[in-house]
């Protein structure tokens, strides 16, 4: 069982930064592979990056490739997601999310078995 807690959300002005965290509980969490989902109002969850169990591999939406970076701290249980450039179009909850018994990064809500409350990110203009 893994939990997930994520942190570091807020309001900031379009070309800002903010820093998500995404603390784990649970054993496995070094060995899954990890993602960032966000959901704005009146609209479907949509993927926006995620990484391999050792933080080697990475892959990005379109829409925040060269913006935004992912991370993670094995030693922590903590997983990052570096937000730069930051248009009001990016307002929306993000998620993170962890896979069970897979160390393979993957692009699909659906193959991710755990996930966070959310954390609301708001962008203005």
């Amino acid at each position: 069982q893994v939990q997930l807690v994520e942190s570091g959300g807020g309001m900031v002005q379009a070309g800002g930064s903010l820093r998500l965290s995404c603390a784990a509980s649970g054993r496995t969490f070094s060995s899954s592979a990890m993602g960032w989902f966000r959901q704005a109002p009146g609209k479907e969850r949509e993927f926006v990056a995620t990484i391999n169990w050792r933080g080697s591999s990475t892959s990005y939406a379109d829409s925040v490739k060269g913006r935004f970076t992912v991370s993670r701290d094995n030693t922590k249980n903590t997983m990052y997601l570096q937000m730069n450039s930051l248009k009001p179009e990016d307002t929306a909850v993000y998620y993170c999310a962890a896979r069970k018994g897979s160390a393979v990064s993957s692009r699909l809500a659906s193959e991710y078995e755990y996930w966070g409350q959310g954390t609301q990110v708001t962008v203005s203009s």
